[in-house]
Formats: structure tokens, sequence, C-alpha cells
């Protein structure tokens, strides 16, 4: 079906890393999958599982038919009556939203929401997801994989490439949509998460950030500023000299690091460069490519999401913050 074929990018263009920071890069577009894919269909369902406007659950709903991510199926002819539904593209990002709530609930004890318990097909077990290489099957860390450009990969090319108008600051939605709040902070902004995938390259100085993203100086403080009040940075000072600030990646920051592994893992295999792949990486440990794959942490077997069931939260609790 059309809806399983890759995007083959314009020569020399955005790359697979811009294009996903441009179309997950945004809150309203996660939350969205993330309700598509726990069974949520109709205008009616997503209005009252979000804090959303009409305007902008149009606007979203549009361009993620768009992208194929869903499936706009007309089941009502008098009156009109249509329903979205998942698409490969989106089905595939299981790992991304599985990767989501593992950090959320591990990171953020002051979550909102209490989150499910996700259940274990395959041994029948309550269980974490264990971030490992596809080439060798070990559990790995941000700190044993190596990436580096490839064919495609240049920071230009890797600037996010925005599919929905950015919503105002100003809109009397924002802020009440966070439902994975902190995650949100590094992820639901096209900026936000290119600054993290920098921080995770090794850059950790503000004209640094400034320059490789090429993103406005003000935009780049207030990131750094969120991202140092939710604790994934920290400011620390130069040895060498005093009037430098480092940003560096705390033990919560390099945790997130699963989440970027899926996105990008998803990024690579739905848009395709004619020049070739945007990153290269490698596991150092077995010198192998990085393919990411997520196991299971009480049975050892690799994770499908159709081996996941989720367990409700407790009675009481909001349920909306499921992945």
């Amino acid at each position: 079906m059309a809806e399983a074929e890759p995007t083959t990018l314009e020569p020399g263009g955005t790359n697979a890393v811009g294009r996903m920071l441009g179309l997950l890069g945004d809150e309203w577009t996660l939350l969205i999958v993330q309700q598509a894919l726990q069974g949520v269909s109709r205008y009616g369902q997503f209005k009252a599982a979000l804090p959303i406007s009409n305007s902008v659950l149009t606007a979203r709903l549009s361009m993620l038919e768009r992208e194929g991510l869903l499936e706009r199926h007309v089941y009502q002819s008098n009156p009109l009556r249509a329903e979205y539904l998942t698409t490969a593209r989106s089905r595939s990002l299981w790992p991304v939203m599985l990767a989501i709530w593992d950090w959320e609930r591990h990171w953020v004890a002051e979550h909102v929401d209490v989150l499910p318990t996700m259940h274990h097909v395959t041994c029948e077990h309550a269980f974490s997801p264990i971030l490992s290489c596809g080439s060798c099957g070990k559990p790995v860390a941000a700190k044993e994989i190596s990436a580096t450009w490839g064919p495609s990969g240049t920071w230009e090319r890797s600037v996010p490439e925005s599919v929905t108008r950015r919503r105002s600051e100003a809109d009397p939605t924002h802020g009440g949509a966070g439902l994975f709040p902190e995650t949100m902070t590094i992820f639901g902004n096209r900026w936000a998460s290119a600054l993290m995938g920098a921080a995770f390259r090794g850059v950790t100085r503000f004209t640094d950030f400034e320059t490789s993203l090429k993103a406005p100086p003000t935009l780049v403080a207030d990131r750094l500023r969120a991202f140092c009040a939710i604790g994934v940075l920290v400011a620390t000072q130069n040895e060498k000299r005093p009037d430098w600030a480092e940003y560096r990646l705390t033990e919560k920051g390099r945790a997130f690091f699963p989440v970027v592994a899926a996105t990008l893992q998803w990024a690579e295999f739905w848009f395709h460069a004619p020049e070739g792949p945007s990153l290269v990486q490698t596991h150092r440990t077995c010198g192998g490519d990085f393919v990411a794959t997520f196991s299971c942490d009480q049975c050892g077997e690799a994770l499908a999401g159709h081996d996941i069931t989720i367990v409700p939260a407790l009675v009481g609790a909001a349920p909306r913050g499921e992945p």
C-alpha cells in the first residue's frame, strides 16, 4: 500500500533528521498520534481526550493525513462523518511512545498523571524496555554509540523543517497540552529537540549551539534555561575560561537517549535522501552498525508493538498519560 512507502527527499534538501524534527517536534502532533495508537479515531474523541482548539485539531489532522500518519476514512455520507485511522507510518512510532513512557515514569516524580503498566504478552510479565543493539543484541547506553554524519548529514540539512504553523505562546490552550510535560519541554518543540540532539553529539557551548543549529540566540537561551530547569542539562564553568558556561547532559538527560534513538530510527526508515542516510551510528562494543531495538527486561526477548498491552491506570487516575 502507498502508506507503507518511504518518502523520497529532494537531493541536497532537508534530510531525514530535519524532516523528523519538523514533524514530530510538535506537541500536538505527538499527542494526537499517541491517542490514535490507543484507538481514538473520531474528531469528537480527540477533542474529548485533548485540551485542543477546533482550529488546531483540524489543522493537525489534515497535516497528519497529508504526511501519511493517519488515513481519513468516511464511514457515513449523510451527514458526512469521517474517522482517522493509523497507518504503517504512525504504528511504527510505538517504540518512540514506549521510550517516552519509560523515561517519564523513571525521571518525572511529580508527573500529573498515574502512568499505566506495560505488559509483555510473550512472557506475561510487566516490563521495562531495554534499549539494545540490533547487531549484537546487547543493551546499550548513549556513551557506547559513535555517531558521524552520513552522506546527507550536515547541520544545515538537519535544521528542522516545520510542516505545521507554529502555535503562538498567546494561544489560550498553551500549557494545557503537556500530558507528558517534561518530554514535551525536550521534544515538543522542533528547536528544542534539535538542541537536545546537538547535546548528545557533544555540543556544550552556547555559541556552538547557536552556530550549529543556526537558531536565534534568544531561542537557544530559552531552551537551555528550560533544559536546566528540568534537570536534563547542567550549566558548568569552563576551567580554562571562567567567562564561558558549558551545558552538559546530566544522568537524567542521558537517560533520554532511548527516545532520541527511537526517533532517529523512525526518521531514517521513513525518509530517504538520495545521497544516503543522515547519520551513521556504530556500537563501539561490538563494532557493528547500531540499529536501535527494544527488549523486555524480564525475558530478554525483542519487543514488538503487537506483543505489548496496557494495564489501565488506577481507578480515579487520568488515563491520558498512557503512551
